[in-house]
């Protein structure tokens, strides 16, 4: 891998790195016997959904960062990630499903948020589905095509640390309510258009001395 092909990935990891720090925390209070208050109740009343979220999340942004490296997307590596990637990213779908529907609404969450974690979660889960059909199918770029769209709304929370950051500046306060609401939606909305400006660009020359490598080691 060079450091060019190492750019991508790393990116990607800091964008995740907001709320696998907020995961890892939420984990380490779950696993000391916390107060129950208002903010960690539901989870303290049902861990579950929360603790494979935050597991799966971690997993599936690390590793599925790597899957943007185009050397190794032609090696034997990028199958046996991508059956680690599958369930972990259902996981992180289906678990924030369960959570959207079990738990009761945080203080500054409202129904159209609410509304539209299920309509994301739904999405997320739908491309990876798609894009595991397409695989097995061997249709490799349709494959890529979903596994990015989910991958990007798998991200999201990243990019929501950062549509947040201006309000939070700006007024002192936590966003609640619809403010909240459309803050969230836009951090999927953004990953979902850079994802297809990806998606667009031409593609990378792959050079002949690469070409050999894979040969050698795939």
């Amino acid at each position: 891998m060079t450091l060019r092909e190492w750019r991508l990935p790393a990116a990607l990891i800091l964008l995740g790195l907001i709320p696998m720090v907020a995961g890892a925390a939420r984990l380490t209070e779950l696993g000391t016997g916390p107060e129950v208050t208002p903010a960690n109740a539901r989870f303290i009343a049902d861990p579950l959904p929360v603790v494979l979220h935050i597991v799966g999340a971690v997993v599936y942004t690390i590793l599925g960062a790597f899957q943007f490296v185009p050397s190794l997307r032609r090696r034997r590596w990028h199958r046996l990630a991508g059956r680690v990637l599958v369930p972990c990213g259902l996981a992180v779908a289906l678990t924030g499903l369960w959570m959207a529907f079990a738990y009761d609404l945080p203080a500054h969450d409202n129904d159209v948020l609410a509304v539209m974690r299920l309509v994301f979660g739904s999405a997320m889960a739908g491309a990876i589905l798609l894009g595991l059909a397409d695989a097995l199918r061997r249709h490799f770029a349709q494959h890529r095509r979903w596994m990015v769209r989910g991958y990007a709304i798998g991200l999201g929370a990243g990019t929501q640390a950062f549509t947040h950051a201006p309000y939070l500046i700006a007024t002192g306060e936590q966003p609640d309510g619809n403010v909240r609401a459309g803050l969230v939606v836009a951090g999927w909305l953004i990953n979902l258009a850079v994802a297809e400006w990806y998606l667009r660009r031409p593609a990378p020359m792959v050079t002949a001395a690469a070409l050999r490598r894979d040969v050698r080691t795939g």
